[in-house]
């Protein structure tokens, strides 16, 4: 079977993860070509890897018949443009997180895919990774009982100490929902089903911030997204879990996700991750017992879910990381900010199923058939 093949559009700071990824750990997929606004980073792209084509522009890249899936890792609030243009010239999409910051936008997108009959999904995929699948294979195995709930939070003073250029995150289709929401929201509809029902409160506790991290330190970024979220979801199945996001905060236990069960408790390990350790309490015990892992997928493997596309165009069967996954994602998300406008609760509108768990078996590299 002919590997599918790969083109990139933008080559940033994520990039070099799916370049090593596709390169060395996924057997089915390769690369035919890159392209990005600092022609640059292509070029370095193009010799590191041995890539065969470097394109001028996307435009170029979307009218190559040799790509049949455009990776879009633009920027988010580039999403919705690039991946518009994509499915209009004929090509399946898999995106970075998220689809497109704008609800709006993110529906007519997935109405567009369905209507030329093309694939469209995107990250994240972590979710397929061997902790989270093995915290859904717990759940659904009883091992907690009824599942009743979940809590999670992401908390953290802002990326402007490391990040070498963060002014994105502060502008639209940023904050710390839509920059790192993407991750929880994912895994806990992956772990408990759909979203029925939100409610939020945000805001932006400073309207400027300073960039600590060396190449431009000093300069002054214009907040312009709520940077303090709280949320709460009733899921479909009588869950109610919340989640708190912040670029406000200094803390040490930054990361949390926990589901709740009438039998027990699972610390879920962080879903910006494929791995990490999956602690189980049972019953009225105070006690975590550390719960082997029974799945691949351990390392960093992002392009994981892009592999399970490509696997989907070779046979036809559903993948995992689809539209209507991301599309339920960005309602939600967009939700707690619509509640807090309103002050009501907001009753999510999109339909959302989970695909079947991973393998237990299999090569790494190599999807199920």
């Amino acid at each position: 079977m002919n590997k599918v093949k790969i083109g990139f559009v933008g080559v940033g700071c994520i990039s070099p993860i799916y370049l090593e990824n596709i390169t060395n750990m996924f057997k089915e997929i390769e690369i035919i070509g890159v392209c990005d606004l600092i022609r640059e980073r292509a070029e370095e792209a193009v010799e590191k890897y041995n890539i065969p084509k470097l394109y001028e522009d996307m435009y170029e890249l979307f009218n190559d018949p040799e790509v049949d899936i455009v990776l879009n890792i633009t920027r988010p609030y580039e999403h919705y443009e690039v991946t518009k243009q994509a499915l209009l010239h004929g090509k399946h999409v898999y995106s970075e997180k998220p689809l497109s910051p704008d609800l709006i936008e993110a529906r007519e997108l997935v109405a567009l895919a369905k209507d030329k009959g093309l694939m469209l999904g995107g990250a994240p995929d972590t979710f397929m990774g061997a902790g989270i699948q093995t915290c859904r294979h717990l759940i659904d195995s009883g091992f907690i009982g009824t599942p009743i709930g979940a809590g999670a939070h992401f908390i953290t003073r802002g990326p402007e100490n490391w990040h070498p250029d963060p002014e994105f995150v502060y502008k639209y289709g940023g904050g710390p929902m839509f920059d790192m929401g993407p991750y929880y929201i994912t895994a806990l509809i992956n772990l408990l089903g759909a979203v029925d029902t939100v409610s939020g409160m945000v805001q932006a506790s400073y309207p400027e911030r300073p960039i600590l991290s060396e190449k431009k330190y000093g300069n002054i970024m214009k907040v312009e997204v709520p940077t303090y979220v709280m949320g709460t979801m009733k899921f479909k199945n009588g869950c109610i879990g919340n989640v708190f996001t912040t670029f406000d905060v200094s803390y040490i236990n930054n990361t949390r996700l926990e589901v709740y069960g009438s039998e027990g408790t699972i610390i879920v390990p962080d879903p910006n991750c494929f791995d990490g350790k999956v602690k189980l309490i049972r019953g009225r015990k105070a006690e975590y017992i550390e719960m082997p892992k029974i799945f691949n997928y351990t390392e960093n493997s992002r392009g994981l879910g892009l592999a399970d596309m490509a696997k989907s165009i070779q046979t036809g069967r559903p993948f995992r990381c689809n539209c209507d996954q991301q599309l339920h994602v960005v309602e939600v998300m967009s939700a707690f900010y619509t509640s807090s406008e309103k002050n009501t609760n907001i009753k999510i509108e999109s339909s959302f199923e989970r695909q079947k768990p991973m393998p237990t078996d299999g090569l790494v590299g190599i999807l199920d058939d």
